[in-house]
């Protein structure tokens, strides 16, 4: 049998601060509100004030957990007057989170569970892929709905897509065609908008699916993209 070699003291040292380093990002990233606000910068940079209105935080909670998040590297800083804005550093890190997702999503029996609870009994339809959607936008076979917020629209969205945010998607369906299939996107795979968008649409007798993904996961892909302008 070959024999094994220690580590020398020196490079165990070495290793072990390197690997306590690593370990910034993975504390970093040990907080459910952290990802979520994660998430949120995936769609466009967004202030203190905006992402704490959006995540339901306090100001204070929210910039604690930005600090955390920019100590370990995943998020970078800017201020502007008197407020101070935030982003990804850069897409290694959504390529990070999308890695997060998914080996939870395959080895963590309780988000299956979650999953299949709260969203997949919303749409048991197979969700359309961005390839096939790319492909009949080109075609101009399917309306792009964009659920999201106005703000992460103009930050970026699929080209041609309509944008009307969940909450005034009740009062807004005739600006949609009857007549030509809906796909519906949000933030992400696990977002709740889109899923409730096609609930609201197949509701009132539209063709609607949503998109297997979101518009971080789009854009992560390298295809199209539109700012507003």
């Amino acid at each position: 049998m070959p024999k094994t070699t220690a580590d020398s003291p020196l490079t165990s040292g070495f290793k072990q601060e390197l690997f306590i380093q690593f370990a910034r990002v993975g504390k970093a990233l040990s907080n459910g509100n952290r990802l979520e606000l994660l998430e949120f910068l995936a769609q466009g940079e967004r202030s203190v004030d905006e992402l704490a209105k959006v995540s339901g935080l306090t100001v204070a909670n929210t910039s604690q957990h930005l600090q955390q998040l920019r100590q370990a590297g995943l998020i970078i800083s800017r201020k502007q007057g008197l407020k101070v804005f935030y982003r990804l550093s850069g897409d290694d890190v959504l390529n990070l989170f999308e890695a997060l997702r998914a080996v939870a999503g395959r080895h963590v029996a309780e988000v299956e569970r979650l999953v299949n609870t709260f969203l997949l009994v919303k749409d048991r339809l197979e969700p359309i892929s961005r390839e096939e959607l790319l492909e009949r936008t080109r075609q101009g076979r399917v309306t792009v709905l964009d659920v999201r917020p106005p703000e992460e629209f103009a930050a970026g969205h699929v080209p041609g897509a309509v944008n009307i945010p969940l909450s005034e998607l009740e009062g807004c369906l005739q600006k949609l065609d009857p007549y030509q299939e809906i796909v519906a996107y949000c933030r992400g795979p696990h977002c709740v908008l889109a899923f409730d968008a096609v609930a609201q649409l197949r509701a009132r007798g539209l063709n609607a699916r949503r998109l297997q993904d979101g518009f971080p996961e789009w854009k992560l892909a390298g295809l199209p993209v539109e700012v507003a302008d």
